[in-house]
């Protein structure tokens, strides 16, 4: 690969099944693993949302003065974001007392405002366009909300909601089934549906990881988060060491 052609490629993977693979591993051990640091460890969810809100940024900040795409170190990232979701959504939602409605309507509206700035400031929130430090900032920025208001989104609808866990996985599955249908079969803008399904990936992983960890007589399987977030994070590394991943193409070079 010459020097030229890297001037084409991003910081961040190709959207293929690897990546949606990866992703929603990721999201489950970030609904595990937050919750091993939280509730195993009683650490509680403001010092659980500052331990992981500290990695997150160390994290952020090497991925974005990084020159090119990393697999080990873009996954960190995500996997920071899901982990801070997690702390921070149960933080807003049960310690600060706002609820799951509550806090899925702000986060749900600071998503949005962060998509509009974005858009207004680059002309474009396709990953693809990402180009310069300030667009991979508000991609970042963008991924922490939407974590964040996928976890609020995720134990709203198994509690609130009263799907459970299991019915949880089965009704946000079947949503990211229907977007790549409409991505497949219709012309609805393909950035959009990305972001949707990024987002549904994240209620996903919280559900799944619930379903593990969660106790028999709440409907989950009982398992040890610690043994859980061990297998998640043995499972990311062996796909990402194994299955082929390619930096996107920048819009620009097409």
């Amino acid at each position: 690969m010459n020097a030229i052609s890297d001037n084409h490629l991003g910081k961040v993977p190709a959207v293929t099944l690897t990546f949606w693979v990866i992703k929603i591993a990721a999201t489950t051990l970030g609904e595990t693993g937050g919750d091993a640091v939280t509730m195993s460890m009683n650490l509680g969810y403001l010092i659980g949302t500052l331990i992981f809100t500290v990695a997150f940024l160390i994290a952020v900040t090497a991925q974005v003065r990084a020159r090119k795409f990393h697999p080990y170190l873009y996954w960190a990232v995500i996997i920071a974001t899901t982990t801070t979701g997690t702390t921070l959504a149960d933080f807003a939602d049960r310690t600060l007392g706002i609820g799951y409605a509550g806090g899925s309507a702000l986060l749900l509206a600071l998503l949005l405002v962060t998509f509009g700035l974005w858009y207004w400031t680059q002309g474009s929130i396709a990953i693809g366009s990402i180009a310069s430090s300030n667009a991979e900032i508000f991609y970042w920025v963008t991924i922490l909300f939407s974590q964040t208001l996928g976890t609020a989104l995720g134990d709203w609808a198994a509690d609130t909601g009263g799907l459970g866990f299991g019915e949880g996985v089965l009704v946000f599955g079947a949503g990211l089934a229907l977007v790549a249908a409409a991505y497949w079969w219709t012309t609805l803008s393909h950035t959009a549906l990305f972001w949707i399904a990024f987002i549904l990936t994240r209620p996903l992983g919280a559900t799944m990881g619930d379903l593990l960890d969660k106790p028999h007589d709440e409907g989950g399987f009982a398992l040890s988060r610690y043994a859980a977030s061990a297998v998640l994070a043995v499972f990311i590394v062996a796909c990402i060491a194994l299955l082929p991943q390619r930096p996107i193409a920048r819009a620009a070079a097409s």
